[in-house]
Parts: structure tokens; C-alpha cells; sequence
């Protein structure tokens, strides 16, 4: 069937900075996973034993960054994933969002055979088989008809000693078998040696494995829609016949999309599990509880999954403690003990790591509080602790521990429940306290000192009639990227509200934070954590968990205590769409700006250039008339500054 040719109209929305009317945002509760394993969108995961102990790591590839590597510091028969060394660092996303291991070579280590933006490509391990370092060989796969972001794996099909190509389009859902036509250290491939496998409709994610143990390799196949496709080898290895056999992966993948599987024994019972990663970011994971030839899935969420839940009353705050350039986890808890989740995944995709040991004088009364933030300016993260008794506590950070300040906020008792947050709110240098209280009011604490020596005063009625009822809890961002501080609130009842920054005073806006609530006592953080450009909504609760919400608009500088970084940012929503999205981008500073559209194969499909464009938050509608589905590319560039974006359009 021929494909139509997409249109895309785009339509300037705004040329001056943009007011927030409602943000779309986007429930992921996932993120916060403790596995240690980060959840990263387009999630792809590999296994290799990638430093030679005996027990298989994990690649994951994603949309987001260069490959996470996870390594295996358990054993063959028990697994423990945690984050490895930044051997993928070098590696660009745009090559690599999916990557798997074989010794193309032949010369005893493991090279990384990729796939990207950029389509397929060669990494040489030049290092060891325990020690990999990895260097591009560009164009191995030169001539190859794969398009961008193809889905690669290797394996002897044919039993002729030398490796085979199997590759997954992402355009039109093909995959591609192609023989190997020179020798076990010199691989060629070539279109004119290639056969097509099946068709799974869009965006295929195959690997091999020979499941049913006859000798031969079999071929599993994840794609857009849910589900997987199997392709059971019922030939032999000089004369493969591959036969869609769909009933062994029956209900699995069901509810996720864009599903990217492996198959590799992790449990070291000799029969293949099932890991994998979706559009969403999370690992699925499934034990083979079955026989060789006839699998039995089983879920299995300890490897990979699991709740962070603090025991009640969570109440979350985030600060990059360890200065490593991402946001770490702090949290209040029932019982009064300050929890400390160490983020050891990356600045868009978090993983925490409880080791909360440091903070343990920080208990005071039951249901805690805590804000973090450098009050005395020795670059040393301090914290202001609040309980249930409405009193205020300045921990002060030595490096080796805490000192309670006792004096420092003596005077200030806000009548129970106290929940602190730190914020720059009259923009003098120093941080003050914002602080929600049991009588659902919000305190302002001013720091009347200096930013190396604080002197905080309360000062009354500050934000007016505001009144949330019971339980008040703030966090505080500019939402609206007007220059001031904007505020959102949690309750008792577990209402989240929003109080636009009017400039003498503060007016509640009930559509930016419309429908989102939580059972009982909601809590609010604000932070990038997934290192857009804008601020995320986290919510404690009750229960002891958190509930993330991604927002997919850029809003705000950085939250409450840390700054933005980002000098051009660019989003789209919704994505994937069917007719229309908006693009939205955000400036630092007056520049001219450049947009391109390609589609998979490259092809320009529009090309724009606006100049002396101003700072702060614009957007573009994009208006979609017939057209074939598929990923479009749009690059953005401002600038030395470029950002590009993958949108996908539907059917």
C-alpha cells in the first residue's frame, strides 16, 4: 500500500513568554522504584557479562541518554543489579538507543553492536574482556537499508561458525535477517544476502534465542502495539522456517506498549527468563517457571521492582546532597525519622538507594519534616526539621554529621504539624522558610540575617486569608515563569491546591493542579527529575508512598532550592498523537532559532528560521492532516544549543 506523504501545518501560538493555564501532567509511578534500577522512557534492556565474572549484566537503552549499565553483583544463580561504571558514557544516544554485546571480532571480549537516530553502528571493545572500552568504527554497516533507530542482535544462524544480523525497523515493522558473508573476525552483511522474517506492524524489537532447545534460533519479537510476536524456527539451521507461534507469550505485555523483550537465564536454572522494558521506562520481568521447550511465565517483581514507602506519613523534599548533579530524596515519616533515598541512576532517569544513617539525629517527634538547603553558606546541605509539635529545627551540617542549633528558631511555634520548606522567596541571597502548619495556614519565616549567618523571624499574615483547611504543606516554583514565586498545597483531606503569585498576593488558580489528589494527607514536592527543563509534581501521602506526576509542559525554573540549568528546552504534547500536538521550547536568552522536521529515513519535511526570538517559554501548534504513522525527528536549535525530539504519530 502506498503511503501518503505527511503535511504538517505549524501554526506561532506565542512569541511572548507563556502563562500557565493548566499543566498536563502525566502519573509514573514507577520512578520511584528501589530496585536501583533507573526507569528511563523507551526502555530497552540487554543482557552480557560484560566484566567476565560469570553472571550476566544489564544494558538498558532508552531515548534519553547513553546506555545505563547495570552490573551484576550478585551471582549467576541469584542476581542484584546495580548501577556500574560509565562505560557507555561516551556513547551518544543518537547511536545507541538499544545496544547488545557479541564478539563481533572474534578476538575474546565483547564489542557493542547499537542502534539509533543514526541507524546501525560498530563498537570495538579495545579494552578487555573484564575491562571493556568501547570505540566507534564508523561505517561497518554501510549500505545496510535499516533506516533510523533500528533494533539489532546477533547469533550463528546457520551454524557456519560466523555471527548473523537480525534487525527490527522501526518505519514499517519489518524485520530483517541478514546472512553473514565474510568470517568469524571480519563479518560483512549486505542487502543483497537478506531476508525478510515477518512484519509485527510498526517499531519491532526482536532478538534470538533458541526457545524451544531444538538446536536452532528462534525469534521473539516485542513491537508498538501490546503483546509479542514469536517466530518459532520449525526448520533446522541450513534450512530455517520461521512460524508465528503466539500462544507462549499469551497476556504478557498486555497492558504496556512499544514492549522491547530479552530472554537470558538470570536465576541459573538453565531455561531463559523474560525482561522487558516499554515506552513507560519500568523492567517487566518474568521467571520461566516452565520446561525448556514449553515456558511458563511467572512475574516476578523483586528483581526490578517494588515500592519506596517510609513507613506513613511520607513527605518529600529534593536536594542533590552529594553534589553529583542529580536530585536526591529526602522525606519526613510517621514516626518522625528523616529518610535520605541516595539518587544513583541519573539526572533524568532516577534510581534511589536508602542510606538514611547520616540523618538519624534528625528525628525530633512523630510526623517529620524536612527541607534541605546550604543556610549558612559553607556548601554544606543543612536542614530545617518540622514535626507534630509545630516547632522548627535548625540542623546545622558539619560534614561528618549534624549539630542542632537550638537557638536559631526557638521562638518560632506554628501550633503543630509544621512542614518547612527553604525558598529564596524575597530574592535578597539568603534562603527563608516557607511552612505549612495543622490550621492548614502557611507561615512566612523571613531570614532577616545574611546567607552565611541566618537570623529567621516569623512574619504574621504574610499570604493573607490563605487557608487550606487542615494539615497545610507547600512547595514552592515560579509555574508561571513571571519571576515570582508561585505556591502549591497539600491537605488533610489530600486536595492538592495551586496559588498564583498576583505580586502583593497570592490567588488561587484551580486548573493547573485540576484532578490531582491523593487519599489523605497530601504532600507536594516540586523538582526536575526527569531533567526537561521543568518542574515535576511528587506527592506523599498517608500511606507512606509517593505518586509522581511528569509534566509535560516547560513551566518553571528549577524548584525550590536549585536552580535551572537547562538553556534550551524542548517538549511536545501530547506524544504520541494522532492529528495535532503543541511543541512547546523554552529560552534563556534572545536568540535566533532554528526548526526541522525529518522523517525516519531522514527526509526533511520542514525547515524554519525565526530570528531575535525572546527569552523565556513559547510554543508552536502542530496541526497533522492525513499521514502515515511513524517517529518523526524535530531538532531544535538556538544558537550553540540544539535539542531534539522524537514524536511519534499514531494511527
Amino acid at each position: 500500500m502506498m503511503k501518503q506523504i505527511l503535511t504538517i501545518l505549524i501554526i506561532l501560538v506565542q512569541i511572548l513568554p507563556a502563562r500557565v493555564i493548566a499543566q498536563p501532567w502525566e502519573q509514573n509511578n514507577a520512578i520511584f522504584n528501589p530496585s536501583g534500577i533507573p526507569s528511563l522512557p523507551f526502555s530497552q534492556p540487554r543482557f552480557a557479562d560484560l566484566d567476565d565474572d560469570g553472571d550476566l549484566d544489564m544494558i538498558i537503552g532508552s531515548t534519553d541518554d547513553s546506555p545505563f549499565y547495570a552490573e551484576n553483583t550478585g551471582t549467576n544463580t541469584n542476581p542484584v543489579f546495580m548501577p556500574g561504571a560509565g562505560i557507555f558514557s561516551d556513547i551518544s544516544y543518537l547511536d545507541a538507543e538499544i545496544g547488545i554485546c557479541y564478539d563481533i571480532d572474534n578476538d575474546g571480549d565483547l564489542d557493542f553492536i547499537t542502534g539509533g537516530f543514526t541507524g546501525l553502528s560498530l563498537y570495538e571493545n579495545t579494552g578487555t574482556a573484564n575491562l571493556p572500552d568501547f570505540e566507534k568504527i564508523n561505517g561497518f554497516f554501510n549500505g545496510l537499508q535499516v533506516g533510523m533507530s533500528p533494533v539489532p542482535d546477533l547469533a550463528d544462524v546457520d551454524n557456519d561458525g560466523d555471527p548473523d544480523l537480525l534487525v527490527g525497523l522501526s518505519e514499517s515493522g519489518l524485520i530483517k535477517l541478514y546472512t553473514n558473508t565474510g568470517t568469524t573476525s571480519s563479518a560483512q552483511f549486505s542487502e543483497s544476502f537478506v531476508v525478510t522474517i515477518g512484519d509485527v506492524g510498526l517499531y519491532a524489537y526482536p532478538i534470538f534465542y533458541d526457545l524451544d532447545s531444538d538446536g536452532d534460533q528462534d525469534i521473539l519479537a516485542g513491537r508498538d502495539e501490546h503483546g509479542f510476536i514469536y517466530y518459532q524456527n520449525t526448520g533446522n539451521p541450513s534450512n530455517p522456517v520461521w512460524e508465528p507461534n503466539n500462544a507462549l507469550f499469551e497476556g504478557i505485555g498486555i497492558q504496556t506498549y512499544w514492549n522491547s523483550p530479552d530472554l537470558a537465564d538470570l536465576n541459573g536454572d538453565a531455561k531463559p527468563d523474560l525482561v522487558y522494558g516499554s515506552a513507560a521506562g519500568p523492567l517487566n520481568y518474568y521467571i520461566n517457571t516452565g520446561s525448556l521447550s514449553v515456558p511458563v511465565w511467572q512475574m516476578n517483581t523483586t528483581l526490578f521492582g517494588g515500592v519506596i514507602d517510609v513507613g506513613g506519613a511520607s513527605n518529600p523534599c529534593f536536594f542533590d546532597f552529594d553534589y553529583d548533579g542529580d536530585l536526591d530524596l529526602f522525606s519526613g515519616s510517621q514516626l518522625g525519622n528523616i529518610k535520605y533515598y541516595e539518587n544513583t541512576g541519573t539526572a533524568s532517569g532516577p534510581a534511589w538507594v536508602e542510606n538514611s544513617g547520616y540523618f538519624t539525629s534528625l528525628k525530633h517527634s512523630i510526623y517529620g519534616a524536612v527541607a534541605i538547603g546550604d543556610v549558612n553558606g559553607d556548601n554544606l546541605p543543612d536542614a530545617i526539621v518540622g514535626d507534630l509539635s509545630g516547632k522548627l529545627y535548625y540542623h546545622r551540617n558539619t560534614g561528618s554529621g549534624f549539630i542542632f542549633e537550638s537557638a536559631a528558631l526557638a521562638t518560632i511555634a506554628l501550633g503543630g504539624w509544621s512542614s518547612p520548606r527553604l525558598f529564596d522567596l524575597d530574592q535578597d541571597g539568603d534562603l527563608d522558610i516557607i511552612a505549612g502548619n495543622e490550621a492548614g495556614k502557611l507561615n512566612y519565616i523571613k531570614n532577616q540575617g545574611s546567607a552565611t549567618n541566618p537570623v529567621w523571624m516569623i512574619i504574621p499574615n504574610f499570604f493573607g486569608s490563605i487557608d487550606v483547611g487542615s494539615n497545610c504543606v507547600p512547595a514552592i516554583a515560579d509555574l508561571d515563569m513571571d519571576g515570582d514565586a508561585d505556591i502549591v498545597t497539600g491537605n488533610l483531606s489530600g486536595d492538592v491546591q495551586f496559588f498564583e503569585n498576583m505580586g502583593t498576593t497570592w490567588v488561587e488558580n484551580p486548573a493547573p493542579v485540576a484532578g490531582l489528589s491523593v487519599d489523605q494527607n497530601a504532600t507536594p514536592a516540586l523538582a526536575d527529575l526527569d531533567a526537561d527543563g521543568d518542574d515535576d509534581l511528587t506527592l506523599g501521602q498517608y500511606t507512606g508512598t509517593f505518586d509522581y506526576y511528569k509534566n509535560n509542559a516547560i513551566i518553571s525554573a528549577s524548584g525550590e532550592t536549585h536552580q535551572n540549568p537547562f538553556k534550551l528546552c524542548l517538549s511536545a504534547f501530547p506524544n504520541p498523537f494522532l492529528q495535532s500536538t503543541t511543541l512547546h521550547f523554552y529560552v534563556a536568552s534572545a536568540t535566533d532559532i532554528s526548526l526541522q522536521v525529518t522523517d525516519i529515513r531522514g527526509r526533511l519535511i520542514i525547515s524554519e528560521k525565526w530570528q531575535n526570538i525572546i527569552p523565556g517559554n513559547h510554543a508552536w501548534r502542530m496541526d497533522i492532516g492525513t499521514h502515515p504513522p511513524g517517529v518523526y525527528i524535530i531538532r531544535l536549535v538556538a544558537g550553540n544549543d540544539q535539542e531534539t525530539l522524537k514524536a511519534i504519530v499514531g494511527r
